[in-house]
């Protein structure tokens, strides 16, 4: 336990980061080879490779600790963090070739400070870069998003890579398991990479990894506890977990949850798609409801409704 997994097994060079767009690769080895990179914006779910990306590109550009600056814009999201950080760190000459900014999160930074780090990326494109990542980049204001930055888009591996990615850590690490007890860790945190290796650290216990609802341990997650439930026939237990744990700032998420995991509702293409009209039909109803948890049971019932009628 004296090393995180997600750091030990994060991707420092490009040959060992897993791409999912072979143009993508291309591009960005291109960008490597000329030792140079635009404003860039990487969007996708969360834990599937946006930041170590980034700070891949870092390294291979040979990018001084010096000069770079890393922020997290869920934690310092306002206009005081443009003006006295980001204004200040960007202006002076860079030690190497150019500076780089790294903010995550950026779809947290506030409208004002958005709009006035537009005028910085412009007037120090000489000498700095910006690397910005997010989960949601319609929140990213156009100017910055159509217009000064370069998108591009990180997709998640199919579960079948997830989880291949995920016991290949488990056999580096020595760690017994049991395939059906994996795969409700994996669907519990598809597509999210880190929170899958944080689950599976903390409940690898004595060299093998145990069930989340083991008594043994009391590292569970609520949504881990719901599939284990859900596939043990539980049907009631596993919806008053859900229910139970879902906080109604995060219900988005679990719609997202829901319909990543297609498969957990029906192993046909047919019973995916009558999964994916419930689901929509969830989240539309969710922003109109007065009571969301109701909403949030309607829909696991429905949703297990379609498993059952197959």
């Amino acid at each position: 336990m004296n090393d995180l997994w997600i750091e030990k097994y994060r991707p420092r060079t490009l040959d060992e980061y897993v791409f999912q767009d072979q143009q993508q690769q291309e591009q960005i080895r291109e960008w490597i080879q000329k030792g140079t990179i635009p404003h860039l914006l990487l969007s996708g779910s969360p834990g599937t490779g946006k930041t170590t990306l980034a700070k891949v590109l870092i390294n291979e550009l040979g990018i001084e600790s010096v000069d770079v600056l890393e922020i997290n814009a869920s934690k310092e999201r306002g206009i005081d963090t443009v003006r006295d950080r980001i204004v200040n760190f960007s202006s002076t000459m860079p030690f190497g070739l150019f500076k780089i900014i790294l903010l995550d999160e950026a779809d947290h930074l506030t409208p004002d400070a958005q709009a006035s780090m537009r005028g910085v990326m412009e007037a120090n494109a000489a000498t700095a870069r910006f690397i910005l990542t997010c989960n949601y980049p319609h929140k990213i204001i156009p100017a910055i998003r159509e217009s000064r930055c370069q998108p591009m888009t990180i997709v998640a591996p199919d579960q079948t890579e997830f989880t291949a990615r995920a016991a290949r850590v488990l056999l580096a690490e020595n760690i017994d398991f049991d395939l059906d007890v994996l795969d409700n860790y994996v669907k519990a945190s598809y597509p999210d990479l880190r929170r899958c290796l944080n689950l599976l650290q903390m409940n690898s216990i004595s060299g093998r990894l145990v069930s989340g609802n083991s008594a043994a341990t009391g590292n569970g997650d609520y949504l881990l506890k719901v599939v284990e439930l859900y596939k043990a026939g539980r049907i009631r237990d596993a919806r008053q977990e859900l229910c139970n744990n879902a906080r109604p700032d995060n219900m988005e998420e679990i719609f997202r949850w829901m319909y990543d995991n297609l498969n957990l509702w029906s192993d046909s293409d047919a019973g995916q798609d009558r999964a994916i009209v419930v689901i929509r039909k969830g989240l539309v109803n969710n922003v109109s409801v007065a009571d969301v948890e109701i909403n949030l049971a309607a829909t696991f019932v429905e949703l297990c409704d379609i498993q059952h009628s197959q």
